[in-house]
């Protein structure tokens, strides 16, 4: 039984996580970041994705997110997650990262018309009620790279909207501070 609910209303936000199968530490590099920048660029302009906050850890990726009443957060994961496998599959066989590849094919060997699981299974949406919650898991998102370890501070971390937040940097990706007024 699933423990996560998507819900009906224009007010939620959602927290969600997306982990690489195995876990495996493929965000690491320029490339690769850029699979998930451009997928997330596109949801916003094709899909109604509206971004509040993101970090990118070399092994998953955690997102605050709302959408148009008339999109379906479902829907728009679904088709991030499906495009990105692809991409980082094809990405790894170009690099010749055969045990990665040899781990998603393995992952998938079970299940029917799939070659390939880059991603676990659920992506974990929370809805997030109140704007100290979104506040909390926004703090905690942003100082993820920093708890690993990987940065002495947040903003260090190139691939997270702390660049949006602290820095008022908008060259990654624009982040929809709108949606909180």
């Amino acid at each position: 039984m699933k423990r996560y609910k998507i819900y009906d209303t224009e007010t939620n936000f959602y927290y969600s996580t997306c982990t690489l199968t195995a876990w495996l530490p493929i965000f690491q590099n320029q490339s690769y970041f850029q699979i998930i920048m451009d997928s997330l660029k596109y949801c916003q302009a094709n899909k109604g994705l509206f971004l509040i906050g993101y970090v990118i850890m070399p092994t998953h990726i955690h997102l605050i997110t709302w959408n148009t009443p008339e999109t379906s957060l479902s829907n728009i994961m679904r088709d991030f997650r499906q495009y990105t496998s692809k991409r980082v599959r094809e990405l790894l066989e170009n690099d010749k990262r055969v045990q990665f590849i040899n781990i998603f094919e393995k992952a998938a060997s079970r299940l029917p018309k799939q070659q390939y699981k880059v991603w676990k299974d659920e992506y974990h949406p929370v809805a997030l009620k109140s704007e100290k919650w979104l506040l909390e898991k926004l703090n905690y998102l942003h100082n993820n790279p920093v708890r690993k370890g990987f940065v002495e501070r947040p903003e260090y971390w190139k691939y997270s909207s702390t660049q949006n937040w602290i820095l008022d940097d908008n060259a990654l990706i624009t982040i929809n501070k709108e949606c909180l007024s």
